[in-house]
């Protein structure tokens, strides 16, 4: 799963990793710049490296190198863990419990963070337990606030799996881009958030073109297997993004202002996720785990799922704050790009035209909904403009309207996307 931000996406890196920065993906605490690459660190913050390369060979600018970076980190983690979660769920012979594999990702991103803050307090162990003991114990009410959004993580890591086994990669690919949707929707309603018409516009767009390949899906598009169920697979999807959308406002809302590094966020969300995750495993599959064994069906396939989803997140998390809007959605674009061609080669997945023009209206939409805010004046502009002859003239005698400003040069970057999908 994506890491969740402030709210969620999604990259696609999975719900229950929280993004760097504990409130708004993007950002980082000082803290936590320890754990980066020094070189990555200095550039960052444009800072000129130590050793420059000489001016006679070719060399990338920094911040375009960890974009690039960055990118491909979304992109392989959005795309790989829905292609993993797939392949090892369509594997001849025994299947193991999603239920477990779900608590198995909670352990490991918790004692993962957990390593990760006994370092930052350089190997002191009566430090990281006073630390831990203030931050969990006596600032119960922040540790407590994190229940509600863990336990719709945890749901929703379970729904995945439902929907990604009776859903082909590509066709849940492009379907749990209504997270975007519903995120939006929620802003609105608890952050009394406003949308542009540009922005209603992409929503719109991702809706028909989800529409499309769920028609494309239901009308029979290539073959599947018996024991698979489209219609609950789009159950599946539907209850996941709204638990998504809702969770990632509802965790930006009660948080705003709070303090806590990013690993003491993942870290308390992991100690909740594991309990709900027991507590669900005890009952959806209790009997069955009891009978069977807690890693019935484990396969280096599926420890490969679980490793994904413990660490793919906190890796996003940790390198999402090089990549701005329009990167992120970019990285959205072409993960849906690569799970379709996987999903050729390794599913024996069918492109027809229908599903070829609803995912390309999603990625058309997901592009418009990540544009900076300047970008979509312009293009709004442009339109107005190329309708009619009606231009605004501005009166003799009367000063210019003042111009968009960024000290880059370029429009302004303003996030066009609410805080809480940033890092889906």
């Amino acid at each position: 799963m994506a890491a969740v931000g402030a709210g969620g996406s999604t990259a696609a890196a999975g719900p229950g990793a929280l993004s760097a920065g504990a409130l708004e993906p993007g950002t980082a605490s000082a803290g936590e710049t320890d754990l980066l690459l020094t070189w990555a660190g200095a550039e960052a913050r444009g800072q000129s490296l130590p050793q420059p390369l000489p001016e006679t060979s070719v060399r990338i600018p920094a911040h375009r190198r960890l974009k690039y970076i960055s990118l491909a980190v979304l992109v392989v983690q959005n795309a790989s863990l829905i292609l993993s979660i797939r392949y090892a769920r369509t594997l001849p012979g025994d299947r193991f419990f999603a239920t477990t594999a779900v608590v198995m990702a909670e352990v490991l991103k918790g004692l993962t963070c957990l390593l990760l803050l006994f370092a930052q307090k350089r190997g002191n162990v009566k430090h990281l337990v006073l630390f831990l003991h203030e931050a969990v114990l006596v600032q119960y009410v922040d540790t407590l606030k994190l229940a509600v959004p863990s336990l719709i993580y945890t749901l929703q890591n379970n729904l995945q799996y439902v929907a990604i086994s009776n859903l082909p990669a590509a066709t849940f690919q492009v379907t749990y881009q209504l997270k975007i949707l519903t995120t939006a929707l929620f802003s609105v309603l608890m952050l009394n958030r406003s949308l542009s018409r540009l922005q209603w516009a992409s929503l719109l767009l991702l809706f028909t073109g989800v529409a499309i390949v769920q028609a494309q899906q239901a009308s029979g598009g290539g073959p599947r297997p018996l024991d698979q169920n489209p219609g609950a697979g789009l159950a599946a999807v539907v209850a996941s993004c709204l638990s998504s959308g809702f969770a990632g406002v509802y965790f930006e809302k009660i948080l705003k202002g709070s303090s806590g590094s990013v690993w003491l966020r993942n870290l308390q969300l992991g100690l909740f996720g594991t309990a709900l995750g027991l507590v669900g495993l005890w009952w959806a599959e209790g009997t069955a785990v009891a009978t069977r064994g807690f890693f019935f069906g484990y396969t280096p396939a599926v420890w490969g799922v679980v490793l994904n989803q413990a660490f793919g997140g906190l890796l996003v998390a940790v390198v999402v704050k090089y990549a701005d809007n329009i990167l992120k959605g970019f990285a959205t674009s072409l993960s849906i790009v690569l799970s379709t061609v996987a999903s050729i080669r390794l599913f024996g997945f069918h492109v027809d035209p229908l599903f070829a023009l609803g995912a390309g209206l999603v990625i058309g939409a997901v592009y418009l909904y990540s544009l900076p805010r300047g970008a979509a004046k312009a293009i709004a502009s442009a339109s107005a403009s190329a309708s009619g002859p009606c231009v605004h003239q501005q009166p003799p005698g009367q000063p210019p309207p003042p111009q968009l400003s960024s000290h880059h040069g370029d429009l302004i970057t303003e996030s066009f996307l609410p805080k809480s999908v940033l890092v889906k």
